[in-house]
């Protein structure tokens, strides 16, 4: 048997899709992915597995056992698969690329995910509302709209957030960390899609396609925000006067007009304004007056 292992031949195969195997117990193994048996059964919570190894690996979620270390910063996990995944951060090797826009990633999964921006596949569905999603945590998230749970909290300001993510990235208004950086500019970010959104000053790239003019956008809220002038929703409300608006902006701008702030001051002549625009037609002023 270890002389067919070296000269590639494989007498085994499945009768079910023809797959060969170089040893029987890899066939055996196999066919249960056909067949649906999962004989080996996990003592502690009775879940099954088709393959002895996979049932070894579940029960380290029991144990806690992490067996596999990161020679290079001493980091333990449970499988070898996410050791190997963890030390392409400090390879910096990406091996699994985008056959559609060449983007590479360290690990598998993520590629796979990213796809579905292309295909546009959305294989998890809430079941209260049928939305669908393209990422299981997103659906998962999702779902505490409809159960109004909030699990984490902000130790500071006692705010609660559904998403321990959005916990840990508004903890960040408080601590002023900015742990993302461009690697072009250095300009620093509290989150890390706002480094990504960033990136495409840098790149041109603009990923995001409206589906009925095909304009282009660099951010899926530019393009979002952009598909109201085609559906002509306008979502943001005056609480005043009941005026409606596509951009949350506008409506800000708009409600100026009822508060009579004017946060835009005139550098040279103290003069103020409402709206940024305005104090830029100003200061033309003031450049024409120094000219003359």
């Amino acid at each position: 048997m270890l002389k067919m292992t070296h000269i590639g031949e494989k007498p085994f195969k499945c009768e079910e899709c023809n797959q060969r195997f170089s040893h029987s117990r890899n066939r055996n193994s196999h066919m249960r992915i056909h067949t649906g048996e999962k004989p080996f059964k996990c003592e502690v919570c009775d879940k099954r597995f088709r393959q002895w190894e996979a049932r070894n690996s579940h029960m380290r979620i029991h144990t806690g056992e992490k067996p596999f270390k990161c020679e290079i910063c001493d980091k333990r996990f449970s499988q070898c698969g996410d050791r190997n995944n963890h030390m392409r951060i400090h390879t910096g090797e990406k091996p699994f690329k985008c056959e559609v826009c060449n983007k590479r990633f360290s690990v598998s999964g993520n590629r796979n995910k990213h796809m579905r921006i292309h295909t546009g596949e959305k294989p998890f569905k809430c079941e209260v509302c049928d939305e669908k999603f393209s990422r299981r945590r997103n659906r998962n998230s999702h779902m505490m709209k409809h159960t109004g749970e909030n699990p984490f909290k902000c130790d500071i300001c006692d705010k609660r957030f559904s998403k321990c993510e959005n916990r840990n990235s508004h903890m960040r208004i408080h601590s002023g960390e900015k742990p993302f950086k461009c690697e072009v500019c250095d300009k620093r970010f509290s989150q890390r899609g706002n480094q990504n959104s960033h990136m495409r000053i840098h790149t041109g790239e603009k990923p995001f396609k409206c589906d009925i003019c095909d304009k282009r956008f660099s951010k899926c809220e530019s393009r979002n925000i952009h598909m109201r002038i085609h559906s002509g929703e306008k979502p943001f409300k005056c609480e005043v006067c009941d005026k409606r608006f596509s951009q949350r902006g506008n409506q800000n701008s708009h409600m100026r007009i009822h508060t009579g702030e004017k946060p835009f001051k005139c550098e040279v002549c103290d003069k103020r304004f409402s709206e940024r625009r305005n104090l830029n037609r100003h200061m033309i002023t003031h450049t024409v007056e120094k000219t003359i």
